[in-house]
């Protein structure tokens, strides 16, 4: 995932170079961005915040989240109705 954070509002906003864009309403501060994307995740793809984790990238934009219970067709599902696609 790419985050971008500070944004207006928490929303997902594309794919690009492989990876999903989200913008995120929290600041980059004292880990608030990251608390923001996971609790985003677990929204978007329907699974319970602690089912989410962020595996790679707590400091950078650019991160690794590990998301328990859904497969590679479910989240593709989810991104296409997401986009409207």
């Amino acid at each position: 995932m790419w985050a971008q954070p500070g944004a207006s509002r928490t929303q997902l906003v594309g794919v690009g170079e492989g990876m999903l864009r989200v913008r995120l309403h929290a600041p980059a501060r004292e880990g608030r961005a990251n608390d923001e994307l996971i609790r985003f995740a677990a929204e978007l793809f329907g699974v319970q915040k602690r089912d989410v984790r962020l595996v790679k990238g707590s400091t950078g934009r650019r991160k690794v989240v590990h998301i328990e219970g859904i497969d590679l067709e479910r989240a593709r599902a989810v991104i296409a109705r997401e986009k409207g696609g």
